[in-house]
């Protein structure tokens, strides 16, 4: 009450007088009066104005929360063995197209995959991981708090809802395995200690491969292990017993060299082990035999060129689907030869240095035979991809020709079953 006087701004004694003395206020003109009726719509206005300004403000963050993709995102697989397996996606970046997205499969090791492309619009979620033939697309939820969508995988599908993840609800991710270095590239290694046993009758599928530093075969003939240290199909093996094709080995076997062995090296073991425990001798020809020719179709070649001098990275993530990375042709004609045929593959595309692609068919029951899996029969599908030299040409440039060629073969000279553990 003490500021009153001083807010107005009056002489007190000069307002006494004029009241005392019956003084008139003075009359409002045209002018005053519209002042005043601006004063009071500035007086009203502007709290109603600075009111709509916070809420739209806090709209903007409830908007930010409810629609915002960025952070750890968790969900669970029911497969339909009954299995289930654990993910979590990791988002960040800028919506709608420059986000990066990273997928960790919980109950399958958790090691990090990221994606190709990914991106958020309309509400709408979609990744691809183009390395494993996967794709994503969810809508999200209206409280910002779940995706729901579905998971492909090739041909199939299943649904997967992504829930937000807080401190409190985050799946823990397994810590990666520690990285095994590159086995010296002077080293000639051969097994230091090598299990050969034969394989359990009934059980499906073949497995030759390096886990780390160890090799593991498991359901492979000799046959298959030769064209595996020699780079050679099964029909480049000349003579020998029949059990060379058909009795069937499981092998664990660790090498006397430190690290991880490259491609060569892993033939090299293998070459030795078959010398010293299946007493392996042979001597090389040359035999004109049905084979498959590899050229560069008419156009010319649509791969992607690799300098990044890697290592070489083939696979099949499903049957028709060859995912290649800073592969050499030669490389590529041995791993479709070794895989997809039963007779060689010739590389004649005079195609020099490493090369990315990713090549899709349908394959036909003549394919895979040598993996011992049973190719599905073909999908009737509008979208389903060409068969496979079609799918060569179209895709990647190269043509791949049946035919008669001069390819080198292995000459069984003598050989035995392996000698004990």
């Amino acid at each position: 009450m003490s500021c009153v006087l001083g807010v107005t701004g009056s002489d007190l004694k000069k307002r006494i007088t004029r009241i005392m003395a019956g003084t008139t206020i003075r009359k409002f003109d045209l002018r005053r009066e519209f002042l005043l009726a601006a004063a009071t719509i500035v007086l009203v206005t502007a709290p109603v104005t600075v009111g709509v300004m916070h809420a739209d403000g806090r709209q903007q963050q409830t908007g930010a929360k409810e629609t915002g993709i960025q952070g750890i995102w968790q969900g669970t697989f029911h497969v339909p063995n009954g299995g289930q397996l654990r993910s979590v996606v990791k988002i960040s970046g800028t919506a709608p197209d420059d986000l990066t997205v990273v997928m960790y499969s919980i109950d399958q090791g958790g090691q990090p995959i990221s994606a190709s492309s990914a991106g958020f619009e309309d509400g709408t979620f979609k990744f691809a991981i183009q390395s494993i033939e996967v794709s994503y697309e969810g809508k999200l939820s209206s409280d910002g708090d779940s995706i729901s969508g579905t998971w492909k995988q090739g041909p199939g599908a299943l649904p997967l809802v992504l829930e937000r993840a807080t401190p409190e609800t985050e799946w823990t991710i397994p810590a990666a395995p520690p990285k095994i270095p590159a086995m010296s590239a002077d080293a000639d290694p051969s097994f230091e200690v090598a299990t050969i046993k034969p394989s359990k009758p009934g059980v499906p599928g073949k497995v030759i491969t390096m886990r780390g530093t160890r090799f593991i075969a498991m359901n492979a003939t000799l046959a298959d292990l030769i064209a595996v240290a020699y780079s050679v199909q099964q029909s480049q093996v000349m003579g020998g017993p029949k059990w060379l094709s058909f009795d069937k080995f499981d092998i664990d076997g660790e090498p006397d060299a430190p690290g991880a062995p490259n491609h060569q090296q892993e033939a090299t073991m293998v070459g030795k082990l078959l010398a010293d425990r299946f007493q392996l001798k042979f001597h090389r020809e040359t035999k004109n035999m049905s084979a498959y020719v590899l050229t560069v179709a008419k156009n010319g070649p649509k791969m992607q060129k690799d300098d990044s001098n890697g290592v070489p990275t083939l696979y099949f993530p499903q049957l028709g689907i060859f995912f290649v990375r800073d592969a050499s042709m030669d490389e590529v004609a041995q791993v479709i030869q070794l895989t997809v045929f039963d007779r060689p593959v010739v590389n004649e595309t005079e195609l020099e240095g490493k090369w990315d692609f990713i090549l899709k068919w349908t394959p036909d029951e003549s394919q895979f035979s040598g993996l011992g899996m049973k190719v599905p029969p073909p999908s009737d599908a509008a979208d389903a991809p060409p068969p496979l030299f079609t799918a060569i040409q179209e895709q990647i440039g190269l043509k791949l020709e049946g035919g008669k060629a001069a390819v080198p073969v292995l000459v069984i000279d003598h050989v035995e079953p392996p000698s004990p553990n």
